[in-house]
């Protein structure tokens, strides 16, 4: 078991790696005790989330069904022929992740499936279970099953995934209307997204950030660095998606270059040595 726990362990991290520069960066800059278990955790995510927006010449009901069940039986049992949900599995027993999060998450990705508006309940409830949950669940590992820390940094925790997931709202409202036909942002019509509404979005973000913040400098040291480090990459991409028109976002898909990422990272990295953060 142990070849094949290692084998799943690293699928997790390919996916992780081939998906996400930026997530990739952040986890190398953890202590080596939680690289595997994020690692695992984004592997999950991002194979559910894969199904519901890129699977289109499939049926991604009877798909995105069979993950669930798949999932459900892997925690049940305790293994699981696809290496990605066995990985997962043996994170949520280990670090006491519960089904309540797991189930929010998966309900998020459904809405997905069925959904194209959403009004401000279905918003909140949809960040709730796409982005809050994940980052509670990377809470769990940080905190290795102390309630009371887990309780401290719950709010915190959930301000950045909240905040993450808004970025890339905005980041990708191109591709997410006229590639799925989705406006996650409620009262939002793509077609007449105005200033002022674009401007609301980025300071209810920017707020998020500052109260996340709090939360990251209380992290445990092996933590810290690299939640900063993505932390400095979302806060970045904000800041230049402030700068464009509206017309800007809705042309093109705002990005950080990768030298600029570096030097986030060496900025980041300094500020962790000096203390800072």
């Amino acid at each position: 078991m142990e070849l094949y726990d290692r084998v799943c362990e690293e699928c997790s991290q390919l996916v992780t790696n081939r998906y996400s520069t930026s997530f990739s960066l952040g986890i190398k800059m953890f202590a080596e005790e939680y690289r595997k278990p994020i690692y695992s955790i984004y592997g999950f995510v991002r194979f559910a989330d894969e199904i519901v927006d890129t699977f289109h010449a499939h049926n991604k009901q009877l798909l995105f069904d069979e993950f669930r069940q798949d999932t459900y039986k892997a925690l049940e049992r305790k293994i699981s022929l696809n290496p990605i949900l066995h990985a997962f599995q043996e994170v949520v027993h280990e670090y006491d992740i519960g089904i309540d999060l797991i189930d929010g998450f998966l309900n998020s990705m459904e809405m997905d499936l069925e959904k194209n508006r959403f009004d401000r309940p279905t918003y909140e409830r949809y960040i709730f279970g796409s982005a809050e949950v994940v980052g509670l669940m990377c809470l769990k590992v940080f905190v290795r099953r102390d309630r009371e820390e887990y309780i401290k940094l719950e709010s915190s925790a959930k301000k950045l995934g909240s905040a993450f997931q808004k970025v890339n709202f905005l980041r990708d409202i191109k591709s997410d209307f006229l590639e799925r036909g989705r406006v996650y942002f409620p009262d939002v019509d793509y077609n007449q997204f105005t200033a002022q509404q674009k401007e609301g979005i980025e300071e209810e973000i920017q707020q998020e950030f500052t109260e996340a913040f709090i939360g990251i400098k209380q992290l445990p040291k092996g933590a810290r660095l690299g939640v900063y480090v993505a932390y400095t990459y979302y806060l970045r991409l904000l800041k230049k998606i402030k700068k464009c028109s509206v017309d800007d976002v809705k042309e093109q898909r705002i990005r950080v270059a990768d030298a600029h990422k570096l030097l986030l990272l060496s900025a980041s990295t300094l500020k962790h040595q000096l203390r800072v953060i």
